[in-house]
């Protein structure tokens, strides 16, 4: 049976050849503390999800969708700005904001194509 080809270290400049489904090479994953750690590790435990169901029941609609005219529910507590460890940002209710998933998706995915971590 064949394998899947290698795919190259998400490390930008790396041109490590790794396994499919990993995205760092071992050389670059302490960098990126998000891949190693658990999604409770990094916060989004009990206490997130209790958080997070409040805060969309008071902010049902998402705010991006609002900015377009349009009304649709909000599936996902965003931050604002990127916690990225900052367990004070994280929890900081003024950092939040309602998105349905399209939007929070398209949010993350600018922001996480070149994350910096503040420790």
């Amino acid at each position: 049976m064949p394998y899947k080809a290698k795919v190259p270290c998400g490390q930008a400049g790396c041109g490590e050849l790794i396994k499919p489904g990993s995205k760092y090479c071992e050389k670059h994953l302490p960098l990126h503390p998000e891949v190693i750690r658990s999604a409770a590790g990094r916060g989004y435990g009990s206490r997130w999800q209790k958080e997070s169901r409040r805060f969309l029941q008071a902010n049902p609609l998402c705010r991006e969708c609002q900015k377009e005219g349009r009304y649709v529910k909000a599936t996902v507590v965003d931050h604002i700005i990127p916690h990225r460890g900052d367990m004070t940002l994280f929890w900081d209710p003024a950092n939040w904001q309602p998105l349905c998933k399209k939007h929070h998706d398209q949010k993350t995915g600018r922001e996480d194509s070149n994350p910096v971590y503040h420790y």
